[in-house]
């Protein structure tokens, strides 16, 4: 049986990464690029860094940084007329997720036209947009090598899984040295999606031999170096590490799909604004417990891998240590409870049924070694508050 892998026709990873751009862009013979990023790249001067990169090449650029957290398909209409009004040939992504994951929505709309709603899954989305380069900032996402994008439907607070290779970034440049200011939440919050992302791929149906070798991979390299990260930003081999970590872990699920956790992230993000990387740290560890005795082998070489047990203890000793170190890891990295975050109780309960629709019908709880009913997944939800 074969196994399709979709990733971008160019990636380049490592210190300096960034600089490879210019040579990039000539190669799809692009001269007229738009910067997609936000004011916190701005103010940091990495939007400068990459205009200057461009006009030393003699490209000619121009910078768009009104992207926000969690796109919502009203926040990127504007970027949308930018987009055609500029004649932009090339789409240049610098952020974490939600600026990689703007830029692709706004390659296939400014492309193709329509609303967000029409690319939403279960629609197969294969059409070619303008080229989007990414270049991620956070070592979390895994969006720059993924064929998915994540927009908010303004209309109804769905986030919308948008699926397809017409999503999928030309290139990634991944440079660690751009995480090196992330502050501790970022870096944690970022740093716990990128580990359920491998995790998730992992045990998901849809996982193959491919998925499989670098979801293992991305959490040998996450397990031990996410704490580190936390705790001293400036660790250059936590960093690096982080960032290889989390793009093999992109890999991964892009090839695989995530599952449950996903799913049932997503709606809280888009009622209650909690980020993404955040509201699937809350999930992990419950979802886990839930989904282990459906396939507790896999789980347990999840535990091995993180380098939580060697090879010699038993399956459930080892599934026993990966929840344990999933509940820490939350304590350590201080990941708030829905409470603590501010989400009141009473606003939760009303929006409970439609979130639960809403995870079930973005096909991702589907993936899970164990589905759940529509009673277990409310169970999970209110589960959260205890």
């Amino acid at each position: 049986m074969s196994t399709s892998v979709a990733m971008p026709r160019m990636m380049e990873f490592g210190e300096d990464a960034t600089k490879r751009l210019p040579d990039i862009v000539k190669g799809f013979n692009a001269s007229r690029v738009l910067i997609l990023t936000d004011k916190t790249m701005v103010q940091m001067g990495y939007a400068t860094m990459v205009t200057e990169l461009l006009s030393k090449a003699g490209i000619q650029s121009q910078i768009y940084a009104d992207t926000i957290p969690e796109p919502t398909s009203q926040s990127i209409e504007e970027a949308v007329s930018v987009t055609r009004d500029s004649q932009t040939d090339c789409i240049v992504a610098l952020g974490g997720g939600s600026a990689i994951d703007s830029a692709k929505a706004i390659s296939m709309l400014a492309s193709h036209g329509g609303i967000m709603r029409d690319y939403k899954a279960p629609r197969i989305v294969n059409e070619t947009g303008i080229p989007v380069v990414a270049i991620p900032t956070t070592a979390g996402t895994g969006s720059e090598v993924t064929k998915f994008t994540i927009i908010t439907d303004s209309e109804t607070d769905e986030k919308m899984l948008c699926i397809g290779l017409g999503f999928l970034p030309v290139a990634a440049l991944v440079d660690y040295k751009l995480t090196m200011s992330l502050p501790p939440r970022i870096t944690a919050d970022t740093g716990i999606d990128a580990l359920t992302h491998a995790i998730e791929a992992y045990v998901s149906k849809k996982g193959n031999p491919f998925s499989d070798y670098n979801a293992l991979e991305a959490m040998r390299l996450i397990a031990p170096n996410l704490r580190k990260a936390y705790h001293e930003g400036q660790n250059v081999e936590a960093r690096q590490k982080m960032m290889m970590g989390s793009t093999l872990a992109g890999i991964a699920f892009s090839n695989a799909s995530v599952a449950l956790v996903h799913g049932m992230s997503r709606p809280i993000g888009a009622f209650f604004h909690v980020p993404h990387g955040l509201s699937n740290a809350m999930l992990l560890p419950s979802i886990t417990a839930f989904s282990i005795p459906a396939c507790p082998e896999r789980y347990a070489q999840c535990s091995k891998a993180m380098g939580l047990v060697d090879e010699s203890v038993s399956i459930e000793e080892a599934n026993s240590r990966l929840q344990q170190e999933l509940l820490a890891l939350n304590e350590e990295l201080k990941v708030p409870t829905l409470e603590e975050f501010g989400v009141v109780k009473d606003d939760f309960d009303a929006a409970l049924d439609t979130m639960i629709q809403q995870a079930f019908g973005s096909g991702s709880p589907g993936n899970n070694p164990r589905v759940p009913t529509e009673d277990e997944m409310k169970t999970l939800y209110t589960s959260l508050w205890k």
